[in-house]
């Protein structure tokens, strides 16, 4: 039988409909069939996708270098 860990690592996949070969699917579905405690982890990982903008688009070059020069400046604390 599947391990939990196998399915958290393959969750996403699943939730997002990214290609994985059907043998791997069934075995994901069969394991959330007999494990309550993955099918709530599935459950919450659809609503916090949810929640999440579906654009996939990468960010450009530039974009990336401002949020890293951001995070690398100090900020003055109040």
């Amino acid at each position: 039988m599947l391990k939990c860990q196998h399915l958290v690592e393959k969750a996403d996949a699943l939730v997002d409909g990214s290609p994985i070969s059907l043998r791997e699917r069934l075995a994901l579905r069969l394991h959330l069939m007999m494990c309550h405690h993955c099918r709530r982890y599935v459950r919450q990982l659809r609503a916090l996708l949810g929640f999440l903008p579906r654009d996939k688009q990468p960010l450009e070059e530039a974009a990336i270098e401002d949020i890293l020069k951001k995070l690398d400046t100090p900020q003055d604390q109040p």
